[in-house]
């Protein structure tokens, strides 16, 4: 029981700095993405196993790696398995929109980011996307900006923005209003 509990604490940290630093909701977010790169391991583990010029580990392999370039979640100069073995779950996390989002600039902190992309303010190539864990392909980073209606671009005005002007306009006409 000792050694479960040191494990649960190791973990659990880990999986806090984890939330903090990527700006996620709890920690299930954390497990998805680690259950992701779990499978992804296995898999090229498996294909280790097999012969090297085993037909099943040349073009699975080659679909894995292939894939996982596209992401950008590995180097094209690191396409090998061995190196899928090595991937961490930040190099996951580090693509998601909410991440490329901050490190854009397009919010002022990791969490702005979150609440930008839930409010529909972010686009990606013309498509509106409103999920913080979307992950961004490399082909797809350069596209990232503000959607086109909305209040931040060179949309309409925010709800309250129009109150006022509207408050200033009809103000103006008669003064002895409750």
């Amino acid at each position: 029981k000792q050694w479960y509990q040191r494990r649960v604490a190791i973990t659990a940290g880990n999986e806090l700095k984890l939330i903090g630093e990527f700006g996620l909701r709890n920690k299930r977010e954390v497990w998805r993405v680690k259950y992701t790169l779990a499978k992804i391991r296995k898999a090229a583990r498996e294909l280790l196993t097999l012969d090297d010029k085993d037909p099943r580990r040349l073009f699975e392999g080659n679909a894995i790696l292939r894939r996982l370039v596209r992401i950008g979640v590995l180097d094209e100069n690191r396409m090998k398995l061995d190196y899928v073995l090595g991937l961490k779950t930040e190099d996951f996390l580090e693509r998601r929109l909410q991440t490329q989002v901050f490190k854009l600039g397009l919010a002022k902190s990791i969490h702005h980011a979150r609440v930008l992309i839930r409010q529909k303010h972010i686009r990606v190539r013309k498509q509106v996307v409103n999920i913080p864990s979307y992950i961004v392909r490399l082909d797809a980073q350069k596209h990232i900006d503000i959607a086109i209606n909305s209040a931040y671009g060179s949309g309409r005005e925010g709800r309250v923005k129009r109150k006022r002007l509207r408050a200033g306009a009809g103000g103006d006409n008669d003064e002895d209003e409750d």
